[in-house]
């Protein structure tokens, strides 16, 4: 599928995507990406019509914009962990300490990679980067997964990817891309 704009209009349709997806292919876990909690709801919502598919929210760590500050609804979080949601904020593999040395001297290999991924779009890069936090947070196992994330707000990218652990980021293997803006 390909979307002609980004951003969260195509949100309710890469999560169709995402779940009809992985019942159709047998693939045990979905991993998305949600900044302040809406995607993650709607994504919670579906859930409850494929089960035996694990959902696994993936925020932004605590600081990302603001030291100190968490972004995702505490409230929200506490009730997708109760419907046994599994939620991680977690820092993304290419925000370590290259990001400290890109905001001292204005670039680290990580943009490189950022970059690279970047090319296939946005949501791309994000994917790869939670994929492997949940395999690094033991969340979900190395093996076909499929990812959901946004080029900003809402998602409007999925990927049916092979997960490995950040450390291994480059044997990562993305077998489809489901659904994607062309216009990122």
């Amino acid at each position: 599928m390909y979307f002609d704009i980004k951003g969260k209009e195509n949100t309710d349709k890469a999560l169709e995507i995402a779940f009809s997806e992985a019942k159709a292919r047998g693939v045990g876990h979905i991993v998305i990406a949600s900044t302040w909690g809406g995607t993650a709801e709607k994504a919670a919502a579906l859930a409850k019509n494929y089960p035996g598919i694990k959902v696994v929210i993936v925020t932004h760590n605590t600081g990302f914009k603001t030291p100190g500050v968490q972004e995702f609804n505490a409230e929200i979080r506490a009730k997708l962990e109760g419907e046994g949601v599994a939620v991680l904020s977690g820092t993304m593999p290419t925000r370590t300490i290259g990001r400290a040395i890109k905001d001292k001297t204005g670039f680290s290999q990580e943009d490189i990679c950022c970059a690279s991924w970047r090319m296939f779009g946005e949501g791309t890069k994000v994917c790869i980067e939670i994929a492997g936090m949940a395999c690094d947070a033991g969340l979900v196992p190395p093996e076909d997964i499929i990812v959901v994330a946004g080029s900003g707000s809402g998602s409007d990218t999925v990927i049916l990817m092979n997960a490995r652990s950040s450390h291994e980021i480059f044997s990562v293997k993305i077998r489809e891309i489901l659904a994607k803006p062309r216009d990122w």
